[in-house]
């Protein structure tokens, strides 16, 4: 194969990283088969490399993309179709379908939000729908996901290949539920759409603290989830993400530095964003029937309306964390309540409910909260504890910006 021009393979990278999950989806829908979806995308990319250098970039390159797999999933039928006459009529029934299916490629809709849904089907176990949603429909690799997980990648894999092979034995449909089945399944997708927005949001590991194309992506999602089922916990996590993404811009230095909430230049937040994200909340509020999404996000709104840190209306933050940890009393939000009543009554009452949580031995691996104990230990100058603190934090993330910060807070230690 010729040499591919470093702008054309740059081009295709791109157009892999950021079309590739819906251009999956789509061929799930047609072909049935995930297994043969991927097998067929990937395919299709490869003779992107090898055609495009001579033809030049088509100006739809997503449809050329699911054309050209669509024609390589026949090709794999027809071989199976010597030793399996049924695999005949498929090959035939894509054929026809060949106009159709293009114009729809070139719609997209929200097939990868009927994926998702078949990926979060009740047949399959709970920790294999997130899986396999994350790695096939959103691109995270096996990696991110099992970080995600504090799981192994190899048991992660393990996870990902049931879960496919449940779809294909249940002959689970590739469609979005009807109203009945809704509300069962609304829970994990909304999980799945959280999970993406999270790592995309706060990246496990590498040389940025954004992705943009996660966040972007799962606000996408979040808003067809609404358009779909506007349930309050649907309001509640759209409104969450917009009102986390609002302050992106301002969460990293032009260098690439993290900038603390406290001393982020709050002119940089997304107005627009905030507006729409408060005005969900409220709505949601109001049905009386919102969850652990929407109450986060109500605790996002008092921080985007606040003028400053020091205007923050802690004791609503930490009374809306008290509703919360009544109704998910997991470790990492009594962390978080723990940072809100260090605001609201001083770093000493902080560190005391921070210690009791570490105590229970479940956050021993969770960098944060080594970072928060560290931070509130040099507050009341308690230095050596600070630098043990920032030290396991520092241990424990891969995530670049955050181990610069941690190394300039040990180094600023007296």
């Amino acid at each position: 194969m010729p040499r591919v021009p470093e702008h054309l393979s740059e081009t295709i990278e791109t157009l892999y990283r950021s079309d590739s999950g819906r251009i999956l989806a789509t061929l799930a829908r047609l072909l049935g088969d995930l297994d043969l979806a991927e097998e067929s995308m990937h395919e299709a990319f490869a003779a992107a490399l090898e055609s495009w250098p001579q033809t030049g970039i088509p100006d739809k390159p997503r449809p050329w993309l699911i054309s050209t797999a669509r024609f390589k999933a026949i090709d794999v039928i027809r071989r199976r179709a010597r030793f399996d006459a049924a695999q005949t009529d498929l090959a035939l029934y894509l054929e026809t379908r060949i106009s159709e299916t293009t114009q729809e490629a070139e719609e997209i809709e929200d097939d990868r939000l009927r994926l998702i849904f078949t990926c979060c089907h009740p047949a399959l176990p709970p920790e294999g729908q997130v899986a396999l949603t994350l790695r096939e429909v959103c691109g995270l690799t096996t990696e991110e996901i099992a970080r995600a997980f504090l799981v192994t990648p190899a048991t992660l894999a393990q996870r990902i290949v049931r879960a496919k092979t449940k779809i294909r034995e249940a002959q689970i449909p590739y469609e979005v539920p009807g109203p009945q089945e809704l509300p069962e399944r609304l829970d994990a997708v909304l999980q799945v759409v959280y999970l993406v927005f999270n790592e995309g949001y706060s990246a496990a590991a590498g040389a940025e603290v954004t992705r943009a194309e996660l966040t972007g992506e799962a606000i996408r999602l979040g808003r067809l989830l609404v358009e779909l089922q506007p349930e309050p916990e649907a309001m509640g996590l759209l409104a969450l993400m917009l009102l986390q993404e609002s302050r992106r811009v301002a969460r990293t230095s032009p260098s690439g530095e993290l900038i603390l909430l406290e001393n982020q230049d709050r002119s940089l937040w997304n107005r627009e964003q905030i507006t729409e994200g408060v005005a969900l909340v409220e709505k949601a509020l109001k049905s009386r029937r919102f969850g652990t999404y929407t109450l986060q996000a109500a605790i996002a709104a008092v921080h985007a309306e606040a003028e400053s840190t020091a205007a923050t209306d802690w004791q609503q933050i930490v009374a809306l964390y008290n509703q919360l940890v009544r109704i998910q009393p997991s470790p990492v939000v009594y962390l978080n309540r723990a940072v809100a009543i260090a605001m609201r009554d001083g770093p000493e009452a902080g560190l005391a409910h921070i210690d009791a949580v570490l105590e229970q031995g479940e956050l021993a691996n969770y960098y944060l909260a080594h970072s928060a104990r560290a931070d509130l230990c040099r507050r009341l100058g308690r230095t050596a504890e600070a630098r043990a603190s920032y030290e396991k934090a520092l241990a424990l993330t891969q995530q670049e910006p955050e181990r610069q910060f941690l190394r300039e807070r040990i180094r600023q230690l007296k």
